[in-house]
């Protein structure tokens, strides 16, 4: 009898072990629940603002968005460097061509990061004004300073940056701070 009174009083203590084990299921259940929902809201918080940033947030105002497009005179500067274009130039007299190395100076991290997945459409517009050029028109330092703002223009349009009237606008508020030429060949 006593192994019998003995299995009589294990049995009690496994029942309570199942309460517990239920209890400890649906605290766990809960606390995934709470994290869960946590994890949306913080996504979703994430989204909103990011797509506030790409919009420039019209309702914050003018000085929201200059302090936005401010420098940081300590910020290392981001460059994009492009892949070398080689393209006919349209002289009439001769067949000549043009090996030109490009690099954009970028504003942030962020346009860097969005030149990256337009460029197929930034390689296409700077081809189309690489090709109009002749060779005179990039021989002398104000055709090369004229490409290079024309080359800025463009990439800017590719993005879906309509870039302001010449004259107008700030430069600290585009997404491409300048153009570099890294590598510069007529023949």
């Amino acid at each position: 009898m006593s192994t019998a009174a003995a299995v009589e009083g294990a049995v009690p203590p496994v029942k309570a072990g199942k309460k517990t084990l239920i209890v400890i299921s649906l605290a766990v259940l809960l606390l995934l629940a709470v994290a869960g929902g946590g994890a949306l809201f913080w996504l979703k918080a994430r989204a909103q603002a990011a797509a506030l940033a790409a919009e420039g947030d019209e309702t914050a105002g003018p000085a929201a968005a200059k302090a936005a497009h401010q420098r940081d005179p300590n910020a290392v500067p981001v460059f994009v460097p492009l892949d070398n274009f080689t393209v006919n130039l349209a002289d009439r007299e001769a067949e000549r061509y043009a090996q030109i190395g490009i690099t954009l100076e970028m504003n942030d991290a962020k346009a860097g990061d969005r030149i990256k997945v337009f460029m197929p459409a930034i390689r296409n517009n700077i081809l189309m004004v690489l090709s109009h050029k002749r060779s005179s028109d990039l021989l002398e330092r104000e055709g090369k300073v004229k490409l290079a703002a024309e080359v800025q223009r463009e990439t800017e349009r590719a993005i879906g940056f309509e870039p302001p009237a010449q004259g107008t606008g700030s430069d600290s508020e585009r997404p491409v701070r300048a153009v570099q030429f890294s590598n510069f060949i007529i023949q």
